[in-house]
C-alpha cells in the first residue's frame, strides 16, 4: 500500500510539471511582440530565443525590424551587429543608408565634397545626395518627398531607397511604430529543389524594383591628359635686321607636347614648345657669286646708312656690313612647368629658353613665367592659349676688331634680348582615334637689351595633326 501510494503521488507531480511547462512555452510565445510573421523568427532564432523587446526610442526614433531580427539602437553606432533605428519626418520614415545597405551585401562610398552616396552592388546602382530631393537608380533619377540628411554623423534617406534600389520590402506598422524589412538576396539557380520562400509582410512600397534600361555609358572628363602634335607654319612674317618683313617659304614649323600629372596632391603640366623660322635675306648677289666671280666685291655699308639691299646692323649696333643673300633660320625651344589654377586646363607657371640662329650669334638662354590654357582633348571641338615671357635671354659674345674702342674691342660681354612667345588655336578631335587636327596662330615679339643690333618679331598660322595618349 505504501509502494502504492508514492508512485501515485510521483505521476501527480510529473503531470503537474509538464501542464506548467507547456503553459510557460504558450505565455512566452503570446508577450512576443515581434509583428506578423512571428512564426518565422521563432524558426530562425530558435526555440530559445527571448521575448521580443523594442526598448523605448529616443523622440523622434522608431525600431527596425530587419529580415526579423529587432533593432532599437541609436542611428550613430550599431548594437550586437544590429542595424541602426530609423527617424521619422511628417509622414516619411527615413533609415541610416550605410548600415541598412551593407546589411544586404552591397559597398557604400561616400564624397565628402559633394555630400554623395554611391551604393553598389551586381546588377544595381544607386546614387544620393544629401540635401537634394531625388534618389538615382541604375543612372535614372526619381523624385524624393523628403531629401536625404546626416543625423548624428550617418547620413539617413526615406525607407523608398532601400525599396527601390535593393529590391527589399518595406512596411510600417503604425499601430506598434516599427519599421518591418524584409530583404533576400538573389541566387544563383542549381538544380537543388526551391526550399519555400518565407512569406513576405505586405508593403506599401513597390514590391520589386521595376527594371530600367541601362543608360548609355558618358564619357567622363579625363583628369590628366598626355599628347603631342606637330605644326606647318605657313607664309610667316620676319622682321629684324636681315628681313624687313620678307615672307618665309617653307621650313618654317612648331612641335609642342604636354603632360599633365599629379604630385603633392596639386595638379601639375610639363610642357616643351619647339619653334624654327625660315626666311630670306634679300640681296642683288649671293655668297657663292663673291667668291666665285673675280673681281665682284659687295657693296660697301657706311655708318648707319645702307647703300645697298643687304646692309645689315652689326651685334653692337655700331655700323653696318654687306650681307650676300642667304636663307635665315631662327630657332627656340623652351620647357615649361605649370600649376593649374583654374578649370578648364588653365595653368600659371615658369620656363627655360634656349635660342639660337644660322647667321654667327651667340646661344641665348633664360628664365621666364607665363600662363597657358591647355586644349580639352576628350571633346570634339577646344581651344588653347598661351603667353610666355622671358625678361632676359643671353649668351657671350666677343667684341671683333674693327669695333669703336668705346664698344670695347676683344672683350666678352653679354648678348641680351626680352622674349616674349604667344599662342592661341583650336583643336577637331577624330573620332576615338585618339587623333586631333591642329590649327592656329604664334608668334613672338623680341626687344633688345645690350648689344642687340634691332628689335625683332616672328609671326604666322599653322595647321597640323596631334594625337593624343
Amino acid at each position: 500500500m505504501k509502494r502504492l501510494s508514492t508512485g501515485l503521488l510521483a505521476a501527480l507531480v510529473a503531470v503537474g510539471i509538464g501542464t506548467t511547462s507547456v503553459s510557460a512555452a504558450n505565455s512566452a510565445q503570446a508577450k512576443g511582440n515581434i509583428g506578423t510573421f512571428a512564426p518565422t523568427q521563432i524558426a530562425q532564432a530558435g526555440p530559445a530565443m527571448p521575448p521580443a523587446d523594442f526598448g523605448t526610442p529616443p523622440s523622434g526614433e522608431v525600431p527596425i525590424l530587419f529580415n526579423d531580427r529587432h533593432v532599437y539602437s541609436k542611428p550613430d553606432r550599431l548594437k550586437a551587429n544590429r542595424v541602426l533605428a530609423a527617424l521619422v519626418r511628417g509622414n516619411t520614415i527615413l533609415i541610416p543608408l550605410r548600415s541598412m545597405f551593407e546589411q544586404m551585401g552591397a559597398t557604400v562610398s561616400y564624397d565628402p565634397a559633394s555630400k554623395t552616396v554611391d551604393v553598389s552592388k551586381p546588377g544595381s546602382d544607386v546614387k544620393v545626395t544629401v540635401g537634394r530631393p531625388e534618389v538615382v537608380i541604375n543612372g535614372e533619377s526619381r523624385p524624393l518627398d523628403v531629401p536625404p540628411e546626416i543625423y548624428k554623423g550617418a547620413v539617413v534617406v526615406p525607407v523608398r531607397v532601400v525599396s527601390e534600389g535593393m529590391g527589399a520590402y518595406v512596411q510600417w506598422v503604425p499601430d506598434r511604430r516599427i519599421v518591418v524589412v524584409r530583404y533576400v538576396p538573389a541566387v544563383v539557380p542549381t538544380p537543388a529543389p526551391t526550399p519555400v520562400p518565407t512569406p513576405v509582410p505586405v508593403v506599401t512600397a513597390k514590391p520589386t524594383p521595376v527594371p530600367t534600361p541601362t543608360p548609355t555609358a558618358v564619357p567622363t572628363k579625363n583628369p590628366y591628359e598626355h599628347f603631342i602634335v606637330g605644326d606647318y607654319i605657313f607664309s610667316p612674317k620676319v622682321y629684324n635686321e636681315f628681313s624687313p618683313g620678307n615672307t618665309g617659304h617653307g621650313g618654317s614649323y612648331s612641335a609642342r607636347g604636354a603632360v599633365e600629372f599629379p604630385a603633392f596632391g596639386l595638379p601639375w603640366m610639363l610642357e616643351g614648345d619647339y619653334r624654327q623660322w625660315s626666311y630670306p635675306h634679300n640681296n642683288g648677289f649671293s655668297a657663292a657669286q663673291v667668291t666665285g666671280t673675280p673681281g665682284l666685291t659687295a657693296p660697301a655699308c657706311s655708318g648707319n646708312g645702307a647703300t645697298g639691299p643687304g646692309c645689315v646692323t652689326v651685334i653692337g649696333a655700331y655700323g653696318q656690313t654687306n650681307v650676300p643673300s642667304f636663307t635665315a633660320r631662327d630657332t627656340d625651344f623652351d620647357g615649361r612647368l605649370g600649376l593649374k589654377i583654374a578649370e578648364p586646363r588653365i595653368y600659371i607657371g615658369v620656363g627655360y629658353l634656349h635660342r639660337e640662329e644660322n647667321y654667327g650669334y651667340p646661344k641665348q638662354n633664360g628664365f621666364g613665367f607665363g600662363a597657358e590654357k591647355l586644349p580639352d582633348l576628350n571633346q570634339v571641338l577646344s581651344v588653347y592659349g598661351s603667353i610666355w615671357y622671358y625678361p632676359s635671354i643671353s649668351g657671350d659674345f666677343t667684341i671683333p676688331a674693327g669695333a669703336p674702342p668705346s664698344i670695347g674691342v676683344g672683350t666678352t660681354q653679354k648678348f641680351q634680348q626680352r622674349f616674349l612667345k604667344y599662342q592661341i588655336g583650336g583643336t577637331l578631335t577624330l573620332g576615338n582615334s585618339g587623333l586631333f587636327l591642329d590649327a592656329g596662330f604664334l608668334g613672338d615679339t623680341i626687344r633688345g637689351k645690350n648689344l642687340a643690333p634691332s628689335d625683332a618679331s616672328h609671326a604666322g598660322g599653322y595647321v597640323g595633326l596631334g594625337i593624343k595618349f
